[in-house]
């Protein structure tokens, strides 16, 4: 089977990511029709004791029917000790209220590709890390509000988080899933990317999951659930199906990932975490617009003892999965919601026609696939931290790691 190994880039390295939901080039004018409800979590804020850091992430929803012509993210930080901790958005050139030295507010603008559209979700992710040796566990409270002037419901605006350094070792797994928004077919032995998702088209759903912990699993076992109208094109190794086919259980028992710091040597099958994806259905007689309900879930397979260096590399890739950077520490970035976005009949859809397979991504069959280097990569430049994260077809990719080679 073909796969790469992506290292993650460990924090302090340079590392920029291109493109995001985030920026601050600043909002764009209001546009009519735009009115909407927006809403916003925040998961991941709980960091285990051997590592420099770990990724929050702060998710926004727009649970109504229209796409907002703005939106911004301010965090209210001024209760955080900054000689200590710092929780800093991953985006470069956030306006920043106070001082470098000791921040009070950062504020975060959408960018206009970035605005999701109903039953969308777009991800700010936050870098928590560590400025000193903490020789006891701290925490504080982090206060997110959403603005924009479309959205129609205020009481889902805003949430209070406690970033929480602890003295506790463990896994700490963490899993980001994919809108679906687009039609694939598999073509020459790879999976091309087309236009549209329609009503009876074939789709892919992408996730991915990764260590964030200080503590080496030694099995991943993943739980999906597909929105009604939608179901899974075939059956997977390793997996078990609902009678619909519309959920299923991934057990990898013999699928280690490494805390991410570990994960420091490209090329090898020593990795902290993996990109996923499952072929999908989308039903004939569906309606266009977006269908919601669907999650995705992960949680870690503890060795019974503790795992040697011998142990660690995996022996048998499951056939939909490439290696990436990357009981549970945190929890509460073990799930993740997504949304298959069904296109109205008339624009472009299926998969690549052009007979361009440069642009495909490498499979060994029509339910296993390779799906890009993804790294969950930092800078530290100048006591700043920047990543970029969207809700597209690629997640968090480095530069030269573009293109998959076959």
């Amino acid at each position: 089977m073909i796969f790469r190994n992506r290292p993650l880039v460990r924090f302090g390295a340079a590392a920029l990511l291109a493109s995001g939901a985030f920026t601050a080039l600043g909002a764009p004018a209001q546009a009519a029709g735009t009115e909407t409800d927006l809403s916003l979590d925040v998961v991941g804020t709980r960091v285990a004791d051997g590592v420099e850091g770990k990724l929050a992430f702060v998710k926004v929803t727009n649970k109504g029917e229209n796409t907002p012509s703005e939106l911004a993210v301010r965090a209210d930080v001024s209760k955080v000790d900054w000689t200590k901790v710092a929780p800093v958005p991953a985006v470069d050139g956030c306006e920043l209220e106070g001082t470098q030295q000791k921040p009070t507010a950062w504020t975060c603008f959408a960018t206009t590709d970035g605005l999701p559209g109903a039953g969308e979700t777009i991800d700010l992710p936050v870098v928590l890390f560590k400025l000193v040796d903490l020789k006891e566990a701290y925490s504080a409270p982090v206060s997110f509000t959403l603005i924009s002037k479309d959205d129609t419901n205020a009481d889902n605006n805003t949430k209070s988080a406690t970033i929480e350094f602890t003295k506790q070792s463990g896994a700490d797994l963490a899993v980001m899933a994919d809108d679906v928004k687009n039609a694939v077919t598999v073509k020459n032995g790879k999976l091309q990317f087309g236009g549209d998702l329609h009503a009876g088209d074939t789709a892919a759903l992408i996730y991915t999951a990764w260590n964030q912990g200080d503590l080496a699993t030694a099995g991943l076992k993943v739980s999906v659930k597909l929105p009604k109208g939608v179901t899974f094109t075939e059956a997977e190794d390793d997996c078990e199906y609902d009678a619909d086919k519309t959920s299923l259980v991934c057990t990898y028992a013999n699928l280690p990932f490494v805390p991410q710091e570990q994960d420091t040597k490209d090329g090898d099958n020593v990795t902290a975490g993996g990109r996923f994806y499952h072929l999908l259905t989308v039903a004939e007689d569906v309606k266009a617009g977006a269908l919601t309900g669907g999650t995705v879930s992960v949680e870690p397979i503890m060795p019974e003892k503790t795992i040697t260096a011998q142990s660690i590399e995996i022996k048998t890739m499951p056939d939909n999965m490439t290696a990436v950077q990357a009981t549970d520490l945190d929890t509460s970035d073990n799930t993740d919601g997504y949304a298959v976005v069904v296109a109205a009949q008339g624009g472009s859809g299926g998969g690549d026609d052009t007979g361009n397979d440069d642009g495909g991504l490498p499979v060994t069959g029509a339910k296993a696939g390779l799906i890009g280097g993804i790294g969950a990569a930092v800078l530290a430049a100048g006591g700043a931290m920047f990543l970029v994260a969207r809700r597209r077809r690629v997640v968090l990719v480095t530069p030269g790691d573009e293109k998959p080679t076959a």
